[in-house]
């Protein structure tokens, strides 16, 4: 039996819905009828913070802090809400593809990230959960990704991806990504789409795993290149945490995807993670169809490790 069939049999044992739709969004927005929008990708990390490397030292020597987990997630997707809403750190935001949101974990304070924050922005939302297989112990992993508060074997809550439009999200689906060795948190990326301008615009929001070697991640960058295959003539957007920790494995991906039509605005190198002294560039956005017309990294935003990345985008 192959990985893919495995996660699907485990997908569908399960009484939940693929992916969780709802809204917090008036109900006359049914379609972005400018040419111009602005689409933006973030790590939100559960909206824990972003001291990952400290605060993971902290806890495996026993200095952590034992605080109320919730007000402090509440706070951060409050000052995230106002980020993505204000026009300080960038444009309103009209789109937003989130990556670790959280959904009723206890590292989460039992908050559901992704929810909250459509609920803050006044938006809909589709979030689909890694599906962890219950029980399942974590495996060892890389000493420099050790630092992560993981998610309990006997935990109810779940991790996942996001995707926040102020239009209406159609046809939203999972994308499974194959993976080896990392049944405590197989790979997933959420599709969906939003009229544009007159057209569907669709969006694929991606995290890769960051335990996978380049020639994995790239298989996981195909899956999803598989999806766009019969949308060569429409707007794509792909986007997401790439985790591309190393020069490889950024030069590869960045190969791949530009060989596939898909181009991006981001010099390889700029900063969209950080602790302490090292930076490193994780978060992508690419575009096909389309036309970036200006684009930044919302600094400062200390609600994570990373920075949320936006594009605005026209019709090309």
């Amino acid at each position: 039996m192959t990985t893919t069939e495995t996660l699907n049999i485990k997908a569908d044992a399960t009484s939940e819905p693929a992916v969780e739709l709802d809204s917090f969004a008036p109900a006359r927005a049914v379609e972005h009828a400018t040419s111009k929008c602005v689409i933006a990708t973030f790590n939100i990390r559960y909206a824990v913070g972003r001291f990952l490397i400290s605060g993971g030292l902290m806890r495996k020597i026993g200095l952590a802090r034992a605080r109320p987990r919730a007000p402090i997630i509440e706070r951060h997707i409050a000052a995230t809400a106002e980020a993505f809403t204000r026009g300080r750190l960038m444009p309103r935001a009209d789109v937003i593809a989130l990556q670790e949101a959280d959904r009723s974990t206890q590292r989460a304070g039992r908050v559901h990230v992704a929810r909250e924050l459509a609920r803050a922005t006044g938006m809909h939302y589709a979030h689909a959960a890694m599906k962890i297989p219950p029980g399942e112990e974590p495996k060892a992993r890389q000493w420099y990704l050790d630092f992560e508060e993981r998610i309990g074997m006997a935990d109810p809550g779940d991790t996942g991806v996001a995707l926040l439009s102020r239009f209406p999200l159609n046809e939203a689906h999972r994308v499974e990504l194959p993976w080896t060795e990392c049944a405590w948190r197989p790979r997933l990326a959420l599709a969906a789409s939003i009229k544009f301008a007159g057209r569907q615009l669709h969006i694929f929001n991606t995290h890769i795993d960051p335990h996978a070697n380049v020639a994995e991640q790239l298989a996981q960058h195909e899956a999803v290149l598989a999806e766009c295959a019969a949308r060569q003539n429409d707007p794509v957007v792909l986007l997401g945490d790439f985790n591309t920790l190393f020069p490889k494995s950024r030069t590869q991906m960045r190969q791949l995807l530009e060989a596939h039509g898909f181009t991006t605005p981001m010099p390889t190198g700029t900063t969209t993670w950080r602790a302490g002294l090292v930076r490193l560039h994780a978060d992508w956005l690419f575009v096909r169809n389309l036309r970036v017309l200006r684009w930044g990294v919302a600094r400062p935003l200390h609600v994570s490790d990373h920075w949320p990345v936006w594009a605005e985008i026209e019709l090309g």
